[in-house]
């Protein structure tokens, strides 16, 4: 399985533009190309997916599990050509000590080649002793490339060369120098997604265009194809086509869309139809037998969210009528009352009695763990007791005037949630939560979710709520 690793000594070293740019590169060259990204994400994906044109898979042990991300790795990527894996962070970095959820460890599992991508500012000969300590720390993780990126021009890439060829035995793959023209616009959440931005193909095929031109690419695939075979200890669960006919709404616009492909695809192997929403164009909701709202950045389009009025009044009578909705963040940034930022508040749907608020710091990021609190989960199908849940959390904003007597399904017993060590919000048949869950064998959201769509389909609400 011809693979790479691109991985870094510390985060904002540049690995996802590289990543970015190596999948494009290689694309154009022939080759197929699956992304894959380390860790709960959903906007380098975005990027990456653009880049190989296909979606790209997480890979998380603590979500999914260790075996889990094995499997499904070598399944996603069985017919391509070359797995290229964006890792998070620094090369050992993650949540334990002992470094079980880190890179290194991701990339041992996998076989997978690490190609570091070392932020070269400000060093010369200081790149080899970087690497050495790298190749020392953990024997087993093969560092089996380098590419040193921001550098100061051809002068700082030759010393830079000497001194990684001079005293270690890892390739020298090339260097990409400090160039804003190939720099990506960020905001509180990190990147700015690709479907915000109308120039984002034209950036990915410069910085294509750049690592091609300074990156050893025909080395790179010679690196990929001596990764060592991974094979999956069991195959992957297809789901059976059980919820036929169920009519789903997944609100996909500039405002949301943060949401896993593997989880889209679990509802179209269910059987679903997802049914595509823009809240900011739309009039109405559609007839649709429940609906998704996902994450995003509904503070940057508040205004729009705000101006289309009857969509949001669709969509609270329809809730209010009984339709089976579930929001996360974003989503539930968007059912509250209002949303403020920039000392500018807007009006959102109300059908959840508080106000959301942006900040200027995180209120809540990072992986966590819910306990479900019996008897007040909605989703009460093929759900086994006692067993937590691994979900993931980032969001700046939090919820303002919540009423005292609010019903929670969750039990926050790691993370922030929505308040006071409680997340998920229930109302009528809405769930609502700042944790973002991801469809798992130990977390099958999705048949749970349409199990439940399909117990209250008794009347077309939609249809019912939109005469209201």
């Amino acid at each position: 399985m011809a693979s790479l690793f691109l991985s870094a000594a510390h985060k904002s070293s540049g690995k996802t533009t590289l990543s970015i740019g190596l999948c494009a590169a290689l694309v154009k060259r022939g080759f197929d190309v699956q992304p894959f990204k380390k860790g709960p994400d959903y906007i380098d994906p975005i990027w990456l997916g653009m880049a190989a044109g296909k979606p790209c898979y997480n890979l998380d042990f603590f979500v999914a599990g260790r075996q889990e991300t094995i499997d499904d790795y070598c399944y996603r990527g069985q017919a391509a050509d070359i797995r290229l894996i964006e890792g998070n962070k620094g090369l050992h970095d993650g949540l334990d000590l002992d470094g079980s959820n880190s890179n290194a460890a991701l990339a041992k599992a996998l076989k997978a080649p690490v190609i570091m991508v070392v932020d070269a500012r400000g060093t010369m000969r200081g790149i080899a002793p970087l690497l050495i300590g790298y190749q020392v720390f953990d024997k087993e993780v093969n560092i089996a490339g380098v590419i040193a990126n921001m550098t100061g021009g051809r002068r700082h890439e030759s010393k830079l060369r000497a001194a990684v060829e001079e005293y270690t035995d890892i390739p020298f793959l090339g260097a990409v120098e400090n160039d804003a023209s190939i720099g990506l616009d960020e905001r509180h959440l990190g990147l700015i997604p690709s479907y915000e931005d109308p120039d984002s193909r034209h950036k990915i095929n410069t910085i294509a265009g750049v690592i091609g031109d300074n990156v050893d690419l025909d080395k790179l695939v010679e690196i990929a194809q001596q990764a060592k075979s991974v094979k999956p200890a069991t195959s992957p669960l297809l789901r059976k086509p059980e919820f036929t006919g169920l009519r789903i709404g997944i609100a996909q616009d500039s405002a949301f869309g943060f949401y896993y492909p593997g989880d889209l695809e679990a509802f179209r192997q269910a059987g679903a139809q997802l049914v595509s929403i823009d809240t900011t164009r739309d009039q109405s909701l559609p007839a649709i037998d429940g609906l998704f709202i996902g994450g995003g950045f509904p503070e940057r389009h508040a205004a729009m969210l705000a101006a289309n009025g009857t969509m949001r009044n669709s969509i609270k009578n329809a809730i209010e009528a009984g339709l089976p909705t579930y929001a996360e963040c974003g989503g539930l940034m968007y059912l509250s009352r209002s949303l403020t930022w920039n000392e500018a508040s807007y009006d959102m749907v109300g059908v959840l009695d508080a106000k959301s608020v942006m900040h200027e710091k995180s209120q809540g990021r990072g992986y966590v763990k819910l306990g479900e609190i019996e008897g007040q989960h909605p989703w009460t199908f093929q759900r086994q007791p006692g067993n937590d849940l691994h979900a993931h959390e980032f969001h700046y904003s939090a919820l303002q005037g919540l009423p005292d007597d609010a019903v929670y399904a969750y039990q926050v017993l790691r993370g922030k949630g929505i308040r006071q060590q409680h997340d998920g919000f229930v109302y009528k048949n809405l769930l609502a939560s700042y944790s973002h869950l991801r469809d798992t064998a130990a977390n099958p959201w999705v048949k749970r979710f349409l199990h439940f769509v399909q117990l209250n389909k008794a009347s077309p609400v939609t249809e019912v709520a939109n005469a209201l």
